[in-house]
């Protein structure tokens, strides 16, 4: 598995690479949000560590621009306001963990999200559809009226268990778990933002994702 690392401070990305290689990772590095974007670009890495706070160019710019990548994304943040998670979650980040960290958290949160990401492209089925929209989950492609919808990480999953288990209803912690995984530890507001992104990408057939009142939401093909 390749990682691109990126961060500004030398240290920081040194000592990252240093403890990912003694895993058995293979990792490529970057100082900023420029050549970060080249890297995903040339590279193809499996997964990307990506600070935020970046001169020239910030780790939430950069997340932006790596979206149709679709490349899991992990932000490394100093800060630990809610609304500075949320943002990068909302801009299509897997995950996130604050500065400083321990290493072997690190470690943990890129298997967690790595195995996440595996569980749906290891599958036998090559597509599933849900009327016209048709996903490959081998190739993480989603297409709607066979045309290609780009849809971030997140998105693709969300949307992939909603066409797997059409008519069930799922609350916002049955989807934090299936989604983002047990670990995950963040507020449930990041499912409704991640609802309201992928409706606007479904464009004519939004109405498939149905709010269920006081629980949560359920997906399910309009007549």
């Amino acid at each position: 598995m390749r990682i691109l690392i990126v961060d500004d401070e030398q240290a920081i990305v040194d000592l990252i690479k240093l403890n990912l290689e003694l895993e058995g990772f293979e990792t490529i590095t970057s100082n900023n949000g420029f050549e970060a974007i080249k890297a995903a670009q040339l590279q193809k890495p499996d997964l990307i560590l990506l600070d935020i706070m970046m001169p020239g160019m910030t780790g939430f710019e950069a997340c932006k621009s790596l979206q149709n990548l679709n490349i899991p994304i992990i932000l490394l943040t100093a800060k630990d306001s809610i609304q500075d998670k949320l943002k990068g979650l909302e801009l299509g980040a897997d995950d996130y963990i604050t500065k400083p960290f321990d290493s072997r958290e690190l470690i943990a949160r890129i298997k967690t999200v790595l195995r996440r990401v595996d569980k749906y492209s290891s599958k036998d089925e090559d597509t599933v559809a849900a009327g016209p929209i048709c996903m490959n989950p081998t190739e993480r492609i989603a297409l709607i009226d066979d045309n290609e919808v780009f849809l971030t990480p997140k998105e693709f999953d969300l949307l992939l268990l909603f066409i797997e288990n059409q008519k069930k209803v799922f609350s916002r912690e049955n989807i934090l778990e299936s989604v983002w995984g047990f670990e995950y530890m963040g507020d449930s507001r990041t499912v409704d933002m991640h609802i309201q992104r992928l409706r606007r990408k479904l464009g004519d057939y939004s109405s498939y994702i149905k709010t269920v009142f006081t629980i949560g939401y359920k997906f399910e093909v309009s007549q």
